[in-house]
């Protein structure tokens, strides 16, 4: 049920987790669906908590780059930046290892340190050609640091490789992309909403004038 409502309903998923976290608290699966849980309702002490006990359990280091981003989320970058140098990452996969830059490079941002977290995302991964599951947030995350420090047309044509890599939507690139070249979308349902009511303001207009008329009319017969 975490999983299945984690999305749509992070204020739910808690709920069953913290359920299960009372039934099954020395199971990894329930301590680690506990921890996402309470990271996607931001309750990054928590999530810390419950990744760390799922860790000491399984002795995986797959949770790394989610504990580093907790430190994050509970205002600690420098330990962020800790943890994104530690032995720990080497022994990470490539997408937990592109996770762990994705992180480390919000902690500078978090400093401050703009130049450094557009150095930190700077990667064979980056360069790559090739669309993997994570290319398009590393693209998105390297456009938004660029946008940030300036660097505009730098900016839009990475967000434009985040939109081509992005097929089902994770990030909103192509918003991003268009409000660069100054482009509005209308809400099609909103302007039709807008024009019901204009008219049915005209309407209510015209029987005002027509029952005023009326009243003028009356008044001409007495």
């Amino acid at each position: 049920m975490v999983a299945r409502l984690i999305d749509e309903d992070p204020e739910g998923a808690y709920g069953y987790s913290k359920v299960a976290l009372r039934l099954a608290s020395r199971v990894a699966a329930v301590r680690e669906a506990g921890g996402f849980a309470a990271y996607a309702n931001q309750k990054y002490s928590e999530a810390l908590a419950e990744f760390r006990a799922a860790r000491r359990m399984t002795g995986s280091v797959e949770l790394w780059p989610l504990m580093a981003d907790c430190e994050r989320g509970l205002g600690r970058p420098e330990k962020a930046l800790d943890m994104a140098g530690a032995p720990e990452v080497q022994k990470l996969d490539k997408a937990g290892q592109v996770e762990m830059r994705l992180v480390a490079a919000g902690a500078r941002r978090d400093l401050g340190q703009l130049d450094a977290a557009i150095v930190t995302l700077q990667s064979p991964e980056l360069a790559s050609n090739a669309v993997q599951p994570w290319t398009a947030r590393l693209r998105y995350a390297y456009a938004d640091a660029l946008l940030a420090a300036g660097r505009q047309g730098e900016a839009r044509e990475w967000f434009a490789k985040a939109v081509e890599a992005d097929k089902d939507g994770s990030t909103d690139a192509s918003d991003r992309l268009a409000e660069l070249d100054g482009v509005d979308f209308v809400d099609a349902l909103d302007e039709s909403e807008s024009e019901s009511e204009s008219e049915g303001e005209s309407e209510g207009d015209s029987g005002s004038e027509q029952q005023a008329q009326g009243v003028a009319d009356e008044g001409h017969k007495e």
